[in-house]
């Protein structure tokens, strides 16, 4: 059994996948070619912003956010507690400081009112100017931007929207990289559109702040890259990777709805055993994981090894919170309360998640899970 199965996806798909790479490599157009522009502006529409700039990653995508804001020194970026590591490590790479914040404990996202005591936190006690919340849209459910709206417009701050999990995601009908002043999201394999490298891109209505991000990305260039205007990065998509992305787009929401009736099943089958992920009302998750919790570190650890008998993976996502990560120890704000955060950390558990998954494979996996229980 996979984790997430893109053999099989592979596999249904094999003959238009095949084609499409080999366009490229007919065409020996490899780097910033017209596939790329073409995959721009087909995720454009499909999230309804007016600009989509693809980058080489997730994590640059969020650090040409920052760079593009003019984020640096004395500036706090508040950051959930319980994420993966770059939504935090792009804060000091740009010379600003990270607060962390703890998260609600049934949709694992940013927690609003946290939030709000983290913000008043660094105006009273610190020296840092409050300037951007980088709210993740964890697991495939976006944050609630509602509230956090109201709070960054209260303390006038920007919001960076981390979709790297959450594209395909939507609040009502409004889509996933449409809710942050900008937005980004990852196309790493593994991610509910993935490709077959690493990959990323950035999201926003603002045409200034599009044409730096454009400039960012290819070493600050100015009417071409010869002409260096600014320091920059080096950030691009290459051709292959955004040949797969088109094709894989034309299923996308296709297997996004099948996404969301494995998780059906899941819950069905677990939601009187374990605690389950739960979705709110007028959200629509891409689930990009299905993350359940036991009561204790040693029931997760039984469950695993059980699991781990049969041949189905499972996977920890995350075993340590970012307030405790080594590398954060001389640049962070990490003194708040981070009890959800701690918590979940020593109980939480991802199931194999993709469209690909069979009612019989469901049933062995939850009847494993209901015996630990």
């Amino acid at each position: 059994m996979e984790f997430r199965d893109l053999k099989q996806q592979y596999q249904y798909h094999k003959n238009k996948i095949d084609a499409a790479v080999q366009s490229v490599i007919d065409n020996v157009d490899f780097i910033n070619g017209k596939q790329v522009k073409m995959l721009e502006h087909e995720l454009a529409v499909y999230v309804g912003v007016k600009h989509c700039i693809a980058c080489a990653n997730g994590t640059d995508a969020l650090q040409l956010a920052l760079m593009t804001w003019d984020i640096g020194k004395g500036d706090a970026v508040f950051v959930p507690d319980f994420t993966f590591f770059s939504s935090g490590e792009v804060v000091p790479l740009v010379g600003a400081t990270p607060v962390f914040v703890d998260i609600d404990e049934d949709t694992y996202n940013i927690s609003p009112h946290s939030l709000e005591k983290a913000i008043e936190y660094a105006r009273q006690n610190t020296d840092l100017k409050p300037r951007v919340v980088i709210a993740v849209d964890l697991f495939g459910q976006p944050a609630d931007f509602g509230m956090i709206r109201q709070i960054a417009d209260k303390y006038d701050l920007l919001i960076l929207e981390d979709a790297a999990q959450g594209f395909g995601g939507r609040i009502g009908t409004k889509k996933a990289c449409s809710f942050g002043d900008i937005a980004i999201t990852s196309f790493f394999p593994a991610k509910p559109l993935g490709c077959y490298g690493d990959g990323g891109a950035v999201f926003t209505d603002n045409d200034k702040w599009a044409e730096l991000l454009r400039s960012y990305r290819v070493h600050g260039k100015g009417s071409d890259k010869y002409d260096n205007v600014r320091i920059g990065m080096n950030s691009r998509l290459d051709t292959i990777q955004a040949a797969v992305l088109l094709e894989k787009l034309k299923f996308f929401d296709d297997e996004t709805e099948k996404c969301n009736r494995v998780a059906d099943e899941y819950t069905k089958l677990l939601r009187d055993t374990v605690k389950i992920p739960i979705v709110k009302d007028s959200m629509y998750s891409s689930w990009a994981q299905y993350t359940i919790c036991f009561q204790d570190d040693e029931k997760r650890k039984q469950a695993m090894a059980l699991l781990k008998e049969s041949n189905i993976p499972t996977a920890v996502y995350y075993r340590k919170p970012m307030h405790q990560q080594e590398a954060f120890r001389d640049n962070a704000v990490r003194i708040l309360d981070y009890s959800i955060t701690d918590k979940l950390c020593k109980r939480c558990l991802s199931l194999p998640m993709h469209p690909y998954l069979q009612t019989e494979e469901i049933k062995q996996i939850t009847d494993i899970v209901r015996k630990i229980c």
